[in-house]
């Protein structure tokens, strides 16, 4: 009802001044209005974790320290709905690290959320503290934080997306979309996040949009994700070329994909083979989960 109303309002807004309704769309783009709780199957894993505040950032690490596995969370999640992954590594004798976003979980932060370079100075600060990680696994808006930290020096052995975004741009496309919001507002949506978040950087959507890298990436995604299309996985594949193996869900959705067993299985394989030559690369042989 709120969301319809809200919708409404900037529509009427746009067609009388597109910049201005740019400009609130703006206030509600970088707003998550709402923290993820921790939920009851969570509970045992998140009450076991060793918590630590850096600069108002929750930081948490399940194991000994050895073996990091680095865990970056989406838009109004919380580092514990990793919670079976960290289960099942800490079983392989892995350490998963993660952390709740500013304005996200337990993190300070108000109702503001924080920005890619704010997310790396964190990625890069569990790193200092941690080392290499032996991997990383970055579901939705997390996956262009975690990749951009890692291409800017963060060190990490392999890499593992689960319905993430890949073209910056696509974050305003996708919320003007579902604001009813066209090309002109949208142009002022990107204006306003340019002049707030980023002063004085060049060519900010292709700065932060992925790019190809040097590390071996398990790119998954569904077949029915309603919240990143499924369009930002060949994004993903594209750049990084031969290096990018894909694995695709079916009926299974943006959340639930990150509680489903096969698919857990499929992503802490990869980032503990010992030879990655020995799984399957071939995109149209890989399995279909969740069918």
């Amino acid at each position: 009802m709120i969301l319809r109303m809200v919708r409404a309002g900037l529509q009427l807004v746009a067609k009388i001044s597109p910049a201005l309704a740019g400009r609130l769309a703006f206030e509600l783009w970088r707003r998550p209005l709402m923290r993820g709780k921790v939920r009851e199957p969570e509970q045992a894993i998140h009450a076991a974790a060793k918590v630590e505040v850096i600069d108002g950032v929750v930081t948490y690490q399940w194991g000994d320290g050895t073996r990091p596995v680095l865990l970056v969370h989406g838009w109004r999640s919380r580092a514990s709905r990793f919670a079976a992954y960290i289960e099942r590594l800490l079983e392989l004798g892995y350490s998963p690290i993660s952390y709740d976003a500013p304005a996200h979980g337990d993190s300070g932060g108000g109702r503001i959320a924080s920005t890619i370079l704010d997310h790396q100075r964190i990625i890069q600060a569990l790193a200092a503290k941690y080392g290499t990680f032996e991997g990383v696994i970055a579901h939705s808006l997390g996956a262009p934080f975690a990749l951009y930290a890692v291409r800017e020096g963060v060190a990490a052995n392999r890499l593992v997306t689960v319905s993430g975004v890949a073209d910056f741009g696509y974050l305003t496309d996708a919320f003007c979309h579902e604001l009813g919001l066209g090309p002109a507002a949208n142009q002022a949506l990107r204006k306003a996040i340019e002049r707030h978040y980023f002063p004085g950087l060049d060519d900010v959507w292709t700065r932060f949009s992925v790019r190809a890298g040097d590390l071996d990436l398990l790119v998954i995604h569904n077949d029915e994700d309603d919240v990143v299309d499924p369009g930002q996985a060949e994004v993903l594949l594209t750049q990084y070329g031969s290096k990018a193996r894909f694995l695709q869900t079916k009926g299974l959705g943006h959340r639930r994909i990150m509680i489903d067993p096969d698919v857990i299985t499929e992503a802490v394989a990869f980032l503990t083979a010992a030879d990655l030559s020995d799984q399957n690369s071939d995109v149209a042989e890989r399995l279909d989960l969740g069918a």
